[in-house]
């Protein structure tokens, strides 16, 4: 399986809701619901976790990426990623990054081999 990074730079293909759409894996996708539920503190149903990936031109994405500005704005510049677009690092991406570092990690990974 080829790697996917998301335009923040998480990385879509070892997301337990993507491996698990993938797999068809329905007791995947209850079991990552129910730990994000705790997680983020809402109620979030496998339905709406069910993902072919950010980057996908598909109608299976999970919820949050019909709402995510970083996501939004990298398909209106039309980058693969944030690690190409020429605003890196934005205000918007800066403040995500710092909840999630690995995504970071995986960008300045994409803007070394630039």
């Amino acid at each position: 399986m080829d790697r996917m990074v998301a335009y923040c730079g998480l990385v879509c293909t070892e997301c337990p809701a993507y491996i698990a759409t993938q797999a068809g894996d329905h007791l995947l996708l209850m079991r990552t619901a129910v730990e994000w539920s705790r997680m983020y503190g809402v109620s979030i149903s496998p339905e709406s976790i069910m993902c072919d990936g950010c980057l996908a031109e598909s109608d299976r994405l999970c919820a949050h990426c019909y709402e995510c500005d970083i996501r939004a704005c990298a398909r209106e510049r039309g980058v693969a990623n944030c690690a190409w677009c020429a605003s890196y690092v934005c205000n918007r991406l800066q403040a995500f990054l710092g909840q999630s570092p690995e995504a970071g990690e995986a960008l300045e990974h994409i803007r070394a081999g630039l």
